[in-house]
């Protein structure tokens, strides 16, 4: 019995899938989508170790229950061996980064302003006492385990900027002074949602349909998290980003005041999502850009917020 065929005689029984389809998703997950004849279709996603699983699964509970934010309903999560395994309810929709950038400008403005309620509703949600890496306590709590959010910040920032290829050394002593203008603010660290974004959304038409992929969660000063999904939501997608970025503002203040966000802020959420975890430049734009050309735009984007400094 295969791994897919053993969890999901766990959690939907003994009826077999009627197809097993085996889509993308990312760098830390085996995902496959079974398909039913007489049951709806499930999500089975692996990880390498159990814990992760857990805290994914946990996360996904919590939101569900805290919050409005559309997410797949968990319909089980466990450990096979050293694996971790969870089944969520399979989502049909679009996926809105290929359907964003063709979006009327109203759509785009009313998808981006539900982002900035998501990170609002998650700053509400979540508060921890730390910042970095979040996972599930032995009492099934939700903790953050890293340092302070300052000292998160810095540390999170200096890893971008050691990930950043050859192409951005011109710009390099800029960027490292920006991010050591950072001030220390105080403020309880909040939830870090650092890839809420439409790579990882459904849509229904032009509606939202579910927010996917909660792996790997952070906390960190709100302000981060702002000046993140603002990049990755607005600026990401549009040649003037005023608007979107405007509308992700005020979907966040319709939940709670809006973080003093800085330049620091900014160029850290730039640099941190110029370059992905196998270490290759990101393609920004729809149709994607890449190579010279995506490197050319994460340059513009920051040469925005280090001009005139």
């Amino acid at each position: 019995m295969t791994a897919v065929a053993s969890i999901l005689s766990r959690v939907v029984g003994d009826q077999d899938p009627d197809a097993v389809e085996r889509p993308s998703q990312g760098n830390h997950k085996e995902t496959a989508v079974a398909h039913y004849a007489t049951h709806p279709s499930v999500v089975v996603q692996t990880t390498p170790e159990a814990c992760t699983a857990r805290t994914e699964a946990a996360v996904l509970t919590a939101i569900s229950e805290r919050t409005t934010i559309p997410v797949p309903r968990l319909l089980g999560s466990g450990r096979r061996g050293e694996e971790g395994y969870l089944v969520t309810e399979y989502v049909a929709g679009d996926d809105l980064h290929e359907r964003f950038a063709a979006l009327d400008d109203a759509s785009q403005r009313r998808l981006a302003r539900r982002f900035g309620r998501a990170l609002g509703e998650l700053h509400a949600s979540f508060a921890f006492g730390t910042a970095g890496p979040v996972t599930v306590d032995e009492t099934g709590t939700l903790t953050a385990t890293g340092p302070d959010p300052a000292d998160f910040f810095e540390q999170y920032a200096r890893e971008g900027v050691g990930a950043l290829p050859h192409a951005f050394d011109s710009l390099r002593p800029d960027i490292e002074s920006a991010l050591a203008d950072h001030q220390p603010v105080s403020g309880t660290a909040r939830y870090f949602p650092w890839d809420l974004r439409p790579g990882n959304a459904l849509v229904d038409g032009d509606e939202l349909a579910a927010i996917l992929d909660w792996g790997q969660p952070l906390a960190a000063h709100p302000a981060l998290a702002v000046a993140t999904v603002q990049h990755l939501v607005a600026t990401w997608y549009a040649e003037d980003p005023s608007t979107l970025r405007r509308a992700v503002r005020a979907g966040y203040e319709s939940v709670r005041p809006l973080p003093d966000v800085s330049v620091a802020d900014r160029v850290a959420a730039i640099v941190c999502s110029a370059v992905d975890s196998a270490g290759t430049v990101t393609r920004p734009r729809y149709p994607e850009l890449t190579g010279d050309d995506a490197v050319a735009v994460h340059r513009e984007w920051l040469a925005e917020w280090l001009c005139g400094r």
